[in-house]
């Protein structure tokens, strides 16, 4: 990170302390629905997504999604009841916002790449979680409605950080922090 600013620092701090104090109560609601509703705590799953989504869209640097969800997962750690493994399974989620930018050595930053991320997230913790949920119990429409569910929330996670990452924006968040514009020609004095 030598090109890391205080700027850009700050700003994933902000971002991943907001992160962290949301996920707090998303935290102790999915656990609950886990031990009574299993299939429904993955309606919260996007939740997750969601810090390293605003990250990466209003900032478009590289790791920043990952930075994120490191701080939120270390605010996290003292509310979750889970210890410090909440930290890895923050850095988890977010690895799936990063990847659409990971695969193309972050050349590229559009918003179809945000979605890629949440479909391949909305799919691999299923199949991931297979044992923990006990997918294999059930008949194949259960089954089914469990990955689209995971699915439909991780598209919404997705959504709603990429408004708030747009909101921010305007609001001059991040203007100092983010990547230059590879189309940007800098300003040249006149003779």
């Amino acid at each position: 990170m030598k090109n890391a600013s205080t700027a850009y620092l700050l700003t994933c701090a902000v971002l991943g302390v907001a992160g962290g104090l949301l996920l707090a109560p998303a935290n102790w609601l999915s656990t609950v629905l886990f031990a009574t509703v299993p299939f429904a705590s993955v309606a919260l799953a996007g939740l997750w997504l969601l810090p390293a989504v605003i990250a990466l869209r209003l900032l478009q640097r590289p790791g920043a999604g990952l930075l994120v969800g490191l701080i939120s997962g270390l605010v996290l750690v003292p509310f979750s009841g889970y210890g410090f493994s909440t930290v890895l399974t923050n850095v988890f989620w977010v690895f799936f916002a990063e990847l659409g930018f990971l695969v193309v050595f972050y050349r590229y930053w559009t918003l179809w790449q945000h979605y890629a991320g949440a479909v391949v997230a909305g799919v691999a913790y299923p199949l991931l979680a297979w044992q923990a949920y006990d997918l294999g119990a059930f008949a194949p429409g259960p089954r089914v409605a469990f990955i689209a569910l995971t699915l439909v929330s991780c598209l919404a996670g997705t959504a709603i950080g990429v408004g708030v990452a747009a909101a921010l924006r305007r609001a001059g968040v991040g203007r100092s922090a983010r990547r230059p514009s590879p189309t940007a020609t800098p300003l040249r004095a006149r003779p």
